[in-house]
């Protein structure tokens, strides 16, 4: 059997030589690098970094560091980090950046989740940054006229599944809680790069030609998209002056620019009118938006708590359950190629997804047993159902105490579909504060809706497009005003109180177990950062045994077959990012996407 860590990514005899070989290589890859479009402007400390990535070596500095998707918004954030910004800054330059060149992961007409660790205050808190359902619409809005569900993409594409982008007030809330440069500053990369021009990324233009179809749909997003009716081709140059404007009005107004006047009048009416598949987003939904600082969900694993967003996010609490029902389970010693220790793993993740399906929705409309789901004695006794060498027959929801005492609501299974997506930022600065955000449109572009120049999203797509199952109430189903169940897991790792790791991934649903296997791989196995996001992925959510196509994965196939595990192989395209933090910074960034870690 191949090694886990020895994935196929990397070669492991650059990775010995150290980031100091990184550094001489940089100059060698930088033209290669420019070539491709990712731009001259890079600094050689970002240059440095893509030859770290592509070698397979952590990348390690003493000050600060930021993890992002795409080398021209990792740069823009380390930009406001050299100048003395802290990561509160330097989120809103990556977020602005990826709007531009990653648009078909996250941007303004999006949303987003925030961890953050105040460093001064030694405070943990999160921010819901996640759309809301348009007050016009109706538990039924993604049902045909016999009360059953649309197709998927059926709902997606148009007005229909637009929700009220929370991206822009993120941007602003942060600032003003934990941010110190000037606010305007702050846009200045994005505007340079819409104004001059980038040249579309491999990946990028991988995602407008598969889904050249659906892009076509409408004029403003196949204009920008299919210009001539072309798919975007890798390296071309490419402008966009209207989302230069949309910036210089955020730089100049705040979130208000966004909220309302012209910008949210082209918004509504962008929703409202699309041809064959119309919205109801209103204007009073924008002009209503808030975001919500909400506690972190924490879970003890070994020595470390992993803490991150809680409802309307399902990703904690998921991440928290796998990780608690193996707790008492030693995996450390069996290691990381032993089919066992997978054993383990899916079932604990089929076990928590159980969970998931029944009772995970948004706790300001339904009640929640937040507590009670990643309570220590609950997930004890849930681990017991692991004792034994073949997989579990089936799984079934626990049944967790909720939060308010004698308040336990029936509820159905949930059955919404979230699609891989979305995009993550690490970023930590020199003052010690640490970010972990997760950022999404939703399905790769959204709604495929595009309005002054961003696309607008698909959120409302998460929720469950049943209402009720055999006269049951779904807790995750569509209500006005409510926010749709995510599994965006921003996480920060803590221990003794203080921070050690910051990481997440875009995937769907998926995201769950990205994160909770780089946790396992860095805190049983020993990786570095780089190696645990590297290490291929084996995901279980409902059953099925997805192995990472390609990769070592495969190799456990006959032995989680033999243990009554299906499996399938499939691609496994996460977009990790993570860092380190310790006697220095140590980044990782994920080989299948197109980010990198730059630090200083």
């Amino acid at each position: 059997m191949k090694s886990l860590v020895s994935v196929g990514f990397t070669c492991a005899a650059m990775a010995a030589a150290g980031i100091l070989q990184a550094q001489e290589a940089a100059d060698a890859v930088a033209p290669e690098a420019a070539s491709q479009g990712e731009s001259a402007a890079l600094s050689k400390s970002a240059q440095a970094s893509q030859a770290a990535k592509a070698a397979g070596q952590v990348v390690e500095a003493d000050n600060w560091m930021v993890a992002a998707a795409n080398p021209l918004a990792a740069e823009a954030g380390a930009e406001i980090l050299r100048a003395g910004g802290t990561a509160a800054d330097a989120m809103v330059a990556v977020q602005t950046v990826l709007g531009l060149v990653e648009p078909q992961s996250s941007g303004l007409g999006g949303g987003a989740f925030l961890v953050w660790y105040d460093a001064a205050t030694g405070a943990l808190t999160t921010l819901d940054a996640r759309e809301t359902a348009p007050l016009a619409a109706t538990p039924q809005l993604f049902q045909d006229d016999h009360g059953e569900p649309l197709k998927f993409f059926d709902a997606v594409v148009g007005g229909r599944s637009v929700g009220t982008p929370g991206t822009p007030a993120l941007l602003e809330a942060a600032h003003r809680r934990w941010g110190s440069a000037n606010w305007a500053s702050l846009f200045e990369a994005g505007i340079s790069l819409a104004e001059d021009g980038f040249a579309v990324s491999p990946r990028m233009a991988q995602s407008i030609a598969r889904d050249a179809d659906r892009l076509g749909r409408y004029p403003a997003t196949a204009e920008y998209f299919l210009p001539n009716g072309t798919p975007l081709a890798e390296g071309q140059m490419i402008t966009n002056a209207a989302y230069a404007e949309v910036l210089r009005a955020l730089s100049k107004d705040g979130a208000d620019a966004f909220y309302t006047g012209a910008i949210a009048a082209d918004i509504v009416r962008t929703v409202q009118t699309a041809a064959g598949n119309p919205g109801v987003l209103s204007e009073a939904d924008l002009a209503l938006y808030q975001i919500k600082e909400r506690p972190a969900v924490c879970a003890s694993y070994r020595a470390y708590e992993a803490c991150g967003m809680g409802p309307p996010s399902s990703g904690a609490l998921t991440v928290g359950q796998i990780l608690g029902l193996l707790g008492q389970y030693d995996l450390a010693e069996l290691g990381a190629e032993n089919p066992e220790s997978w054993r383990l793993i899916g079932d604990a993740s089929r076990l928590a997804f159980a969970d998931r399906g029944r009772y995970m929705a948004d706790s300001d409309y339904v009640p929640m047993p937040t507590k009670g789901l990643v309570d220590p004695d609950y997930l004890a006794a849930r681990a017991e159902l692991l004792h034994g060498e073949t997989a579990l027959e089936s799984v079934a929801p626990g049944t967790p105490s909720f939060d308010h005492a004698g308040v336990a609501p029936r509820w159905a299974d949930d059955e919404s579909l979230e699609l891989p997506s979305t995009s993550h930022i690490s970023i930590v600065d020199q003052y010690g504060n640490v970010l972990s955000m997760t950022t999404t449109i939703e399905n790769g572009f959204g709604s495929r809706l595009m309005t002054n120049g961003f696309l607008l999203n698909n959120e409302l797509t998460d929720f469950s497009f049943r209402t009720h199952r055999d006269g049951v109430p779904i807790a995750n189903r569509l209500e006005p005003g409510k926010r749709p169940r995510s599994s965006m897991a921003p996480t920060i790792v803590m221990r003794d109180g203080k921070p050690v790791l910051a990481l997440g991934s875009p995937g769907g649903s998926r995201i769950i177990g990205y994160v909770a296997k780089t946790i396992i791989a860095w805190a049983d196995w020993g990786m570095s950062v780089q190696e645990a996001i590297d290490m291929p992925h084996l995901v279980n959510r409902f059953g099925t045994y997805d192995l990472e196509q390609g990769s070592a994965a495969v190799d456990f196939e006959n032995a989680l077959t033999s243990m009554g595990f299906k499996v399938n192989q499939r691609d496994l395209t996460s977009g990790l990012h993570a860092i380190e933090i310790g006697d220095s910074l140590k980044g990782g960034a994920d080989p299948r996407r197109e980010g990198i870690a730059v630090g200083g």
